[in-house]
């Protein structure tokens, strides 16, 4: 084991090296930052090794903003982002705007009836619902579906992409560089003149999604009913795709006005990665980007999540694969420890060499795999430390539970080796190095630390900040953090007992993808809905 242990360093230690043009002065050269007299923070990184450009466009607003009663709000309008705007996706707009007025009044007057707690009219209900419908069907007349996609697809645009977390609102695409004047006019374009068409048409596509992720998938419901326990008073408790009283209930006009409230050029960063010159570029970004109207920030006051005093606990029964997973409160992002808890997730989950997988995968055989990682369900408030662990057959959830407390008791009674610490702050450096290796990447990565810190470099800085942890520090956080009365706790039992049971003819290649595709699922569930 040492000497493979000796190999990984190496391969490490070489990547770094090969990469030491990856730097912070090298892209200080290459990285051009401005602020739009609106308040919009544009950043271009020169890279011409090809004739391509990514960009990652961020809103610092997510599910968290979602109005009480509107949840999945946040993600409904990342949906309405690809509708297209005033011009892009219509016949005739004048003709459109005044069709999707008479579906808003009909739809508030289905909603009013529908909604009496004492004497709804039936019938008149029924009606209304026609009324509202009809107006759908005669504003859909005008809708040129999918046309702002298809513009972009007929120019080369590759990876189209958003996705709404907890904490953010984001997106992506890649184009070839002769693209930059169309992409400029697109991107400000939807955020300039955005169109509500076919809302209630693509409202429907998310509840099936909730339905999808959520409601029959076991480890999409363990996660929603974990968070909400964990949570009882900060926002992170509601779920990104939303309750699905809320997704039948919220409206176009709701969509509308969360978009005047977040997306103001004030709270909005781009990044842009790839074959672009800042000095021909900045002047046509500011051309249409400095269209959008300048607005003051949101409040983005919420409550505070008091403090947990005793465990909490949630188990599921299914006939699904188990799984154990538990969660302790820790501080936002902001905090001086953050580079201790990175090093945590580095030592517990990184590899074949990680505790987590040595322990229960490698040497007691009782998992198909187990890890420990930060940022449950994100990062930008007070947030959650998880550990999961997907049982082998024959074993139960207690079992790895144990195992797990076990390597935590380690952590907060015994200090790492040297070449534990050694091995974390070489992987963080290679870590950095293969997340800048890609245009989608670097261009995500800027943003995000444009917009949580207000400055790209603290990219670079963060590993600086994990290489001064020391051995203490993570014995400090480990006593801090990892208490019974700071643990809420997961657990999906298969129905009819609380051992994994062997199921069909299935082998253990197939149970080991599937945990895998399962482990994937529990880490990604960080990221919210797409």
């Amino acid at each position: 084991m040492k000497h493979h242990i000796l190999r990984s360093f190496a391969l490490i230690l070489l990547l770094v090296s090969l990469a030491a043009a990856q730097d912070l002065k090298s892209f200080e050269k290459r990285i051009t930052v401005k602020k739009l007299p609106n308040g919009l923070t544009i950043l271009i990184c020169e890279r011409p090794e090809a004739p391509v450009f990514s960009f990652f466009t961020m809103v610092d607003a997510g599910s968290v903003q979602d109005p009480m009663g509107k949840t999945g709000l946040a993600h409904m309008f990342e949906h309405m982002a690809f509708k297209g705007t005033d011009t892009i996706g219509t016949t005739d707009y004048a003709a459109e705007k005044l069709a999707l007025q008479k579906v808003e009044i009909a739809y508030a007057a289905y909603l009013a009836e529908r909604d009496k707690r004492v004497g709804r009219d039936e019938a008149r209900l029924k009606e209304m619902e026609k009324a509202w419908k009809d107006a759908i069907a005669e504003a859909d007349k005008y809708v040129k579906s999918n046309e702002f996609s298809k513009i972009i697809e007929q120019n080369g645009g590759e990876d189209v992409n958003a996705s709404t977390s907890y904490d953010a609102t984001d997106y992506e695409y890649s184009l070839p560089s002769n693209r930059l004047e169309l992409w400029s006019y697109l991107e400000s374009e939807r955020f300039l003149h955005p169109v509500m068409r076919e809302f209630y048409k693509e409202r429907n596509v998310v509840i099936e999604e909730r339905r999808m992720r959520t409601d029959s998938n076991p480890i999409g419901r363990l996660i929603e009913q974990f968070t909400a326990e964990a949570f009882a008073a900060h926002p992170y408790h509601r779920p990104t795709v939303g309750w699905m009283s809320d997704l039948n209930s919220f409206s176009a006009t709701d969509a509308q006005k969360f978009f005047d409230k977040y997306y103001v050029p004030s709270n909005m960063v781009v990044a842009i990665a790839g074959d672009v010159k800042a000095a021909q570029a900045m002047p046509i970004l500011e051309k249409y980007f400095g269209r959008l109207p300048s607005q003051p920030l949101p409040d983005e006051a919420t409550t505070t999540e008091p403090p947990q005093n005793s465990q909490r606990r949630v188990v599921l029964k299914e006939k699904s694969q188990p799984l154990y997973l538990e969660g302790y409160h820790r501080p936002d992002y902001l905090t001086k420890d953050d580079a201790v808890y990175d090093a945590i997730t580095n030592l517990m989950s990184e590899g074949r060499t990680s505790r987590l997988y040595r322990a229960l995968v490698r040497d007691k055989k009782i998992a198909a795999f187990s890890a420990g990682f930060t940022g449950l369900p994100g990062v930008k408030y007070a947030h959650l430390f998880a550990f999961y662990a997907f049982p082998l057959p024959g074993h139960s959830t207690q079992e790895v539970a144990d195992a797990i407390h076990v390597e935590i008791e380690r952590l907060k009674k015994e200090d790492i080796s040297d070449d534990e610490l050694k091995m974390i702050k070489t992987r963080s450096q290679a870590n950095l190095i293969r997340g800048l290796a890609e245009n989608t990447g670097l261009a995500n990565q800027l943003a995000f630390y444009q917009t949580r810190y207000g400055d790209w470099r603290e990219l670079f800085r963060s590993v600086d900040r994990i290489d001064k942890v020391t051995k203490a520090d993570i014995r400090r956080i480990a006593n801090e953090i990892f208490s019974d009365n700071n643990r809420t706790v997961g657990v999906i039992e298969t129905a009819g007992g609380g051992a994994a049971q062997e199921s069909g003819d299935q082998t253990p290649s197939d149970q080991s993808l599937l945990d895998h595709e399962s482990a994937n699922q529990v880490s990604a569930s960080q990221g919210g809905a797409r």
